[in-house]
């Protein structure tokens, strides 16, 4: 198995390029090659770094080592010592002294960029998912061992409290804390659900983990039963999940037959059972309490909360249920200990995140990083920059129902906290990138559409509000908008966060929100020159680039 150890970046902004930059990541792909590290050593080009004054840059991680000015004669050096011998070169740093800005800033945060740390895909492409031997061959079942032979549930729940563990479905609610409360709730059977409803558009990491690493969710399910006291567990799958829904079965089927799943796990007294139950393409399901009523039999609609499924759950029972990146860190915690997690990400928001790249950009995909990352870092180094060379307009963070953020926010840490900071979401983990091009009011509008188009009816605010936001939103940018649409726009977005039944219609408020906020000016233009300043809009007499990229991401 190759193990990424080092990324080297070489800065490629015009003026690193004027001097020499693309000759010294040439040099440094050939030494690299010769020296036989190409399957450990990552090197790509970043630009905007900012530091000019040392320009040409290469930037050696984890140990966030700056080498500056560099001509292609040093990079020879770099390799024979710091890559291969692992020393550092003093006589080609940038001087010390001179570190300042964002580099001084990325530099203070070493160790956290920018080689991927896996925990949740530590397995995804690397072992053959159908085979239970070949998990158990990377450490698998081996959490599940040690908490039935040497802890009690109360010793598992402290572990994963310690650790910092919160929900990775958007909400970023303490793992450990929902444990304690399902734990301490009266009342028998309980239940635990793994939530993977997956429709948010343009995300699909939980598919990636389902399909790569199925027993690690099976796992974690089984500790997640020992420690609140559950026999049973449930697998809510998104209905168009054919393979992940295939291979969750085979794996099911798998544990069974090893008794790692069904009666006496590990020889111990504890019963644990999981079956898979494929949803029915209603986004709305991915909504915990809606997802509960689905598993019933019932229309998928959210219930009033509270109770809350702590405590009134699945069949009015104790529920615990989480994401199935959540899970997925749970078995990594227990073998490895909190310290361990905690290590990684920040200190409210410990651990990784799982992020999907789509957009205006050069490489679209998967990433799993530590949590207090920025976008501009997911850009240059992992999306290696815009699509050619163009600028970054605006980003939508977490899906349809996350955040779209300006270019002055992506320096933004993406965390737990950064939304009430800077309303930063990181929702689902989708990260859509967006360039000039872009026309946030056409932007806006198809996101309405989605909402509208999957809100359950249940409440006038939600089935109401989408409705009439869209209607709008759809004048505006057939320029037949007024001024006054845009208070109107903000009155409804007020009416959907504070009287809708669930997170859905809360949730729509948000684009509206943040295009006025961050881009009132465009929707003016729509409104008053009649002129859609990014050429997109009928109005303006061009092809709408933007729609496809948009409808084909929502449509998922």
């Amino acid at each position: 198995m190759n193990v990424t150890r080092a990324m080297v970046l070489v800065s490629s902004d015009p003026e690193a390029i004027a001097r020499g930059a693309q000759a010294i990541y040439e040099r440094l792909r050939q030494e690299v090659a010769a020296c036989g590290l190409q399957d450990e050593v990552s090197i790509a080009q970043v630009p905007d770094i900012g530091r000019h004054d040392a320009s040409p840059l290469v930037i050696v991680y984890p140990e966030a080592v700056i080498y500056g000015p560099v001509t292609p004669d040093d990079v020879h050096t770099i390799v024979e010592e710091h890559l291969l011998k692992g020393r550092i070169v003093p006589g080609l740093q940038a001087p010390a002294r001179e570190l300042t800005g964002r580099i001084a800033w990325l530099s203070a945060r070493k160790g956290t960029l920018p080689a991927e740390q896996r925990i949740v895909l530590e397995r995804a492409g690397v072992i053959d998912p159908e085979s239970i031997e070949d998990y158990i061959a990377h450490d698998g079942y081996t959490a599940l061992g040690k908490v039935l032979s040497q802890m009690k549930p109360a010793d598992v729940i402290a572990e994963i409290t310690a650790s910092g563990l919160r929900g990775r479905g958007g909400a970023g609610f303490p793992t450990g804390l929902k444990m304690r409360s399902v734990a301490l709730a009266k009342g028998t059977p309980k239940y635990v659900i793994c939530n993977a409803d997956e429709s948010e558009p343009g995300t699909f990491k939980d598919r990636m983990i389902l399909e790569g690493d199925p027993h690690s969710i099976l796992e974690a399910m089984a500790i997640a039963g020992y420690a609140v006291g559950a026999r049973e567990g449930i697998i809510y799958v998104r209905g168009e999940y054919k393979l992940a829904q295939a291979r969750l079965r085979k794996a099911i089927g798998q544990a069974r037959a090893m008794g790692l799943l069904g009666q006496e796990l590990f020889g111990s007294t504890f019963h644990f059972d999981i079956h898979v139950h494929p949803g029915a393409g209603a986004y709305i399901c991915g909504e915990e309490t809606a997802l509960i009523e689905s598993i019933e039999g019932k229309r998928g609609e959210p219930r009033a909360r509270p109770p809350y499924p702590t405590t009134d759950g699945l069949w009015g029972k104790p529920t615990q249920v989480n994401n199935v990146e959540t899970l997925a860190n749970v078995t990594a915690i227990l073998r490895h200990g909190p310290a361990w997690f905690k290590q990684f990400g920040t200190a409210s928001s410990p651990g990784t995140k799982v992020y999907t790249i789509l957009g205006n950009v050069s490489v679209t995909g998967l990433i799993e990083v530590p949590m207090g990352i920025t976008l501009r870092e997911v850009i240059a180094i992992y999306a290696k920059g815009m699509r050619g060379g163009r600028s970054l307009k605006l980003a939508q963070t977490g899906g349809s129902s996350g955040s779209i953020i300006p270019a002055s926010l992506q320096d933004t840490p993406m965390d737990f906290d950064s939304f009430n900071r800077a309303g930063v979401s990181l929702g689902s983990g989708a990260l859509l990138i967006c360039d000039e091009d872009t026309c946030v009011v056409d932007l806006a509008r198809v996101l309405l559409n989605f909402f509208r188009n999957e809100s359950c009816g249940k409440c006038g605010p939600c089935r109401i509000g989408t409705a009439r936001a869209y209607q709008i939103l759809e004048a505006i940018a057939e320029g037949t908008g007024t001024l006054r649409d845009l208070d109107d726009l903000l009155l409804l977005a007020d009416g959907l966060t504070q009287l809708s039944n669930c997170g859905l219609g809360q949730t729509a408020a948000v684009p509206i929100r943040d295009t006025l906020r961050h881009f009132r000016a465009e929707v003016e233009a729509h409104i008053k020159l009649k002129v859609c300043p990014a050429g997109v809009c009928a109005m303006s007499g061009h092809p709408n680039t933007m729609r496809p990229l948009v409808t084909a991401t929502v449509a998922h």
